[in-house]
């Protein structure tokens, strides 16, 4: 019993002494006040006239005790220098074990703490156990290979910002993976810390309530990644309610599909809007789709500074009378192929639909198991909209289309009128069936008739690379835009494409006999000029503020109507209000505003591009043509960009998980019961999911919306 207490008390006191440097030098005070008392007893034990040798070397006695400890020359000073004659033996003894106790006291002891102290500050500033930054920093909490995009995103706005990460990983070797990325003066703005970001004891050492923004990133390789995220932010929640100062957004990362989708419509972080908060969802998957689909632009991963555009994926654009059609071609059926997928039908919408409409199509050896999966997800859509199937894992060698109907709930008019639809293809990529279909398409890709791009996103990088490598000799050649999934870095693959894209005087000459025997010759591009990476984990997040903006300034269009006549403030009206009374307005309704609204909102803002590059086409102009984007349009052009808007909307509430309602459940079927059935949209059963011609005066609103489109790009140019 004895030494089990004696061992916690060495615990506590071993405890205690690495508390903290102020606690250590305590521990010396009490060593110093029991030396200083030793050492008068000494003295004082030691039977000499010490008091009186003190009077005579006009020494104050009690300051003898404290000299003969601190001073190393102090017996030299004392005896060796002086008449000693009356100095006793035993004094000088005693005096020589004070001045053996006080060397090592003072001599050991002291050099030691503060050699320990400087070395345990070091430790603790390596381990990111030391906190420095208390206001206008911004936060990112967790560490995976996705933090150097949000680093980049954060010195991108602001190169003299600090950046805090908050993580329960080693810091020391967070730091060199970073420094793969970042330079030493980059590095500077970025502080390590350790801590675990569900903790709220956590948040007090990093002043989170200060900071300028808070990125809640997690561990992808976490399994239970998005619960902890959640949890995350509930903490945030709870602590920030007891503080006056609160960051201005929180950007919360979702590894999974279906979470993130669910966060689309439900209102699980209400609480962070009722802090006055904004909250960002973001997943990798969707992120990704964004960037190659709205902002089209991706970074160089050793020179983060260095961007590049991707491609058009609806070619020089579409106009009304147009046969041709957007194809995009996914090979497998991984969270990136559906992601970007999803991505696409919601944005991507033309003049031409829904008569013809956007195909998308999933090439995949268990298409037949994951397009039930798909369609299960999306349910809601494939009760309106076929569906098409082919087989070509098997003979014979041509394979009939196979029409998928059977999930339809209506019919004739109700039916088959979206401006997107999906095919699913059974078949292995490098088999010569399904080689022989991809040349198919790029034959037609070169004669107009449908706008093609391929998207390799097989799970397996090497088999996504060298199936890019390889690909039918008619892709490289008719330019179709093949789009690489790559883990990392993006620098084979753009290095391949530099290197084969030529300048005009450098194009290369391809020539062939046509069938009246002429010698036909066309400037072309070396094999891999149009192959682009993505997918990347280190260049991952760009969030896409131009985006934001315009669905806040969508929503306050929406919000100032006049629903009586479906009609938006007038633009000289707009142009009378100051620009910053309209963005603080717009702010406020964007704070109050439900999840699911926000999120047609910003649908509806990353369509605004393709909507400008459309009327460039309209109007005979080249795509990139940015002389007329500000005109105002003429009834044609809205009746067709209206009829556009809808057809996007349309897509964008199905996919959301609204549903077209039922004859019994339909406002349009029943007028007399309109006010009893309206509440059914609570529900997510939308009346409006219908053709644009069988809409009533609501299309009204289609019609001013597309009027806007103009303002609405003028005041996010910047």
């Amino acid at each position: 019993m004895k030494t089990k207490n004696s061992r916690r008390l060495w615990l506590k006191f071993d405890r205690l002494l690495s508390k903290s440097l102020l606690r250590q030098f305590g521990i010396l005070g009490v060593v110093l006040i029991f030396a200083l008392g030793l050492s008068y007893l000494m003295l004082s034990w030691s039977g000499t006239q010490w008091k009186e040798f003190c009077e005579a070397e006009h020494l104050n006695q009690y300051l003898l005790p404290l000299y003969l400890l601190t001073d190393s020359n102090a017996l030299n000073n004392l005896y060796m220098g002086s008449d000693n004659t009356h100095v006793h033996g035993w004094m000088l003894i005693a005096s020589s074990l004070i001045f053996l106790f006080g060397a090592f006291v003072f001599n050991g002891i002291i050099i030691g703490i503060i050699t320990n102290s400087i070395e345990r500050r070091v430790n603790n500033h390596k381990e990111g156990r030391i906190h420095y930054l208390k206001s206008g920093h911004y936060i990112i909490m967790g560490y995976d290979e996705m933090v150097p995009s949000f680093i980049s995103y954060i010195l991108d706005k602001d190169k003299e910002a600090y950046i805090l990460i908050l993580t329960a990983k080693e810091t020391t070797s967070i730091k060199e993976q970073l420094l793969k990325s970042f330079g030493e003066q980059q590095m500077g703005h970025v502080i390590i810390n350790y801590g675990h970001r569900i903790s709220t004891e956590a948040f007090k050492d990093i002043y989170l309530e200060a900071a300028e923004e808070v990125f809640v990133v997690g561990n992808h390789s976490n399994a239970a990644h998005d619960a902890i995220n959640v949890e995350c932010v509930d903490s945030i929640c709870s602590y920030l309610k007891g503080q006056n100062q609160r960051p201005a957004r929180i950007t919360c990362v979702f590894k999974d599909l279906d979470t993130y989708a669910a966060f689309k419509t439900t209102e699980i972080f209400g609480d962070v809007k009722n802090l006055g908060v904004e909250f960002v969802p973001y997943n990798f998957y969707s992120g990704w789709a964004k960037q190659v689909f709205v902002k089209r632009l991706y970074r160089d991963f050793d020179n983060p500074g260095k961007e590049y555009r991707y491609p058009l994926v609806y070619g020089k654009g579409i106009k009304a009378d147009d046969e041709k059609y957007v194809h995009l071609v996914f090979v497998g059926t991984t969270n990136f192929a559906v992601a970007f997928a999803m991505e696409a039908a919601s944005v991507l919408h033309f003049p031409n639909g829904p008569k013809v409409k956007t195909r998308i199509t999933f090439i995949d050896m268990n298409a037949d198991k994951e397009k039930d999966e798909f369609i299960t997800r999306n349910r809601h859509f494939f009760e309106v909209q076929e569906y098409m199937y082919r087989d070509l894992s098997t003979e014979p060698k041509v394979v009939p289309r196979y029409i998928g109907r059977e999930y339809l709930k209506f019919s004739g008019k109700d039916a088959n009128f979206l401006d997107v639809e999906f095919e699913f293809i059974k078949g292995d990529v490098f088999s010569r069936k399904v080689q022989d279909e991809i040349s198919c398409w790029a034959e037609e890709h070169k004669k107009d008739k449908q706008c093609l791009s391929i998207f390799l996103a097989l799970a397996d990088q090497r088999q996504n690379f060298v199936l890019g490598m390889n690909m039918p000799d008619e892709v490289y050649s008719f330019e179709v835009p093949v789009f690489i999934r790559q883990n990392r870095s993006d620098n084979f693959v753009t290095n391949l494409r530099n290197a084969d894209t030529k300048k005009k005087d450098k194009k290369l000459t391809y020539s062939f006999v046509n069938e009246n025997g002429e010698v036909v010759s066309n400037d072309c591009d070396a094999r891999y000029a149009h192959i682009y990476p993505f997918g990347m984990n280190e260049t991952a997040f760009s969030a896409d503020d131009h985006s934001l903006k315009r669905a806040k300034l969508i929503n306050y269009l929406y919000e100032t109507a006049d629903y009586e006549t479906y009609k938006f403030q007038g633009i000289l009206v707009l142009d009378a209000i100051p620009e910053s009374k309209i963005w603080d307005d717009a702010n406020t309704y964007w704070q109050k505003l439900s999840v699911a609204l926000k999120w047609s909102n910003l649908y509806n803002s990353y369509t605004m591009r393709t909507k400008q590059r459309t009327l460039r086409v309209m109007r005979g102009l080249e795509i990139d043509d940015e002389s007329r984007d500000y005109d105002t349009l003429s009834d044609y052009e809205v009746e067709l960009l209206a009829i556009v808007e809808h057809n996007r909307w349309n897509v964008e509430k199905l996919l959301m998980g609204y549903r077209k309602p039922r004859k019994e459940e339909d406002k349009y079927e029943y007028p007399d019961f309109v006010g009893k059935l309206k509440k059914n949209k609570e529900l997510f059963i939308h009346h409006d999911i219908r053709p644009f011609g069988q809409l009533n005066t609501i299309k009204e609103l289609d019609y001013e919306f597309s009027r806007y489109i103009p303002w609405i790009m003028k005041m996010t140019e910047k």
